[in-house]
């Protein structure tokens, strides 16, 4: 899994982890005060924190372990950067209410997962202004894209968090990307399909205040 349980990581890394948070939350919500009103995105922030709370549940078993769906792309198309503050309402959900992760490494886990939902919106803004089409298609690739990338830079950032614990975790590094592999083509598949159906029906549900919602 990509939670950080407590009581894994130096004081040094949870406080980077705990000052990124912060100033990522504080920065998003500002430029999404600056371009409307995140009062009206409440009813999508509840949701797509909801979604990404529920993945968790959903777990997969691999060879002696299991893994559980993310969604962090997905959420990340769907809110822009107001992704970053949803995952961190949602890992404390789900700290607390079920034990995965922990309370000191919610900052690291956030970055863990949040900068991957903040990469995926910027993929798949960047995407449509490129190849600007109307084929839905075309933006189901570019979402199932999005989707597959954010989970590996997931599994990526907290193999980097574990990397500072030294060579005795390597075993626990190698096991997170192997067992990852599967759920990188799974959630790419899921969030392609959710955006071509979204595109389909719903449009303007996908971006944030200000984003890219074509």
């Amino acid at each position: 899994m990509v939670h950080i349980s407590d009581g894994i990581l130096s004081l040094p890394v949870l406080a980077a982890g705990w000052a990124i948070t912060i100033a990522l939350i504080a920065v998003t919500l500002w430029w999404s005060k600056r371009k409307g009103s995140i009062i009206e995105e409440i009813p999508r922030l509840s949701v797509m924190t909801s979604a990404f709370f529920v993945a968790s549940l959903l777990h997969i078993a691999i060879g002696p372990t299991s893994v559980h769906l993310i969604l962090s792309g997905l959420v990340g198309i769907i809110l822009g950067i107001l992704a970053y503050p949803a995952i961190f309402i949602g890992l404390i959900l789900q700290a607390f209410l079920f034990g995965h992760g922990g309370v000191t490494v919610l900052g690291v886990n956030t970055v863990n997962l949040g900068v991957p939902a903040l990469v995926a919106y910027g993929i798949f803004k960047a995407g449509n202004k490129l190849i600007p089409s109307e084929s839905i298609t075309s933006k189901a690739v570019l979402g199932a894209l999005a989707g597959g990338i954010a989970v590996a830079l997931a599994v990526a950032l907290t193999a980097g968090s574990l990397c500072t614990l030294g060579k005795e975790y390597t075993w626990a590094i190698k096991a997170l990307i192997l067992y990852h592999i599967p759920i990188i083509v799974i959630e790419a598949v899921i969030v392609g399909s959710v955006v071509a159906f979204l595109v389909r029906v719903k449009p303007e549900l996908i971006g944030s205040l200000g984003g890219d919602r074509k």
